[in-house]
């Protein structure tokens, strides 16, 4: 993806997440927008700085990080993950209060793409490597300890 001989387009960019990433991209060919719909991977979105919290958080305790996407215009971090969050009303309303969403079964999580390249509204924080996600119950649990903690 960084070899400047290689000409990176939507197309290029949805075969790499694809195969190396195993994300069930697919394209929006009108826009050359890449999406996954949930389901085979999950998703946690939250405000930036609530996503900086936790990701700083994972990595002072050792714990890997998965693909995290930073969505621009919203200021919002999508966290991609293994969808292993129970679902429970008590969770959801936990979350809500939060400003954090764990995006439902279907969903689109919009990945970064070249189509984005002339006024970039996704760009990733940590981008995938591999087929590695950590588990969203993990991060739920991090969410958890950095929101019972002030913010500095």
């Amino acid at each position: 993806m960084n070899d400047p001989a290689f000409t990176d387009t939507p197309i290029s960019r949805c075969a790499y997440y694809r195969r190396t990433c195993g994300l069930p991209a697919g394209i929006h060919p009108e826009a050359g927008r890449i999406v996954v719909k949930a389901g085979l991977v999950g998703a946690i979105t939250m405000p930036a700085r609530l996503g900086q919290r936790v990701r700083d958080d994972m990595l002072f305790r050792g714990c890997p990080l998965g693909p995290i996407v930073a969505h621009i215009r919203s200021r919002r971090w999508t966290f991609l993950c293994r969808p292993d969050v129970p679902e429970s009303v008590q969770l959801c309303t936990e979350l809500f209060h939060l400003d954090v969403a764990i995006v439902p079964f279907g969903g689109e999580i919009a990945l970064p793409s070249p189509a984005d390249s002339q006024t970039p509204s996704r760009t990733w924080i940590v981008p995938p490597r591999d087929t590695f996600r950590p588990s969203g119950a993990v991060i739920i649990d991090y969410l958890r300890a950095c929101t019972r903690r002030p913010i500095r």
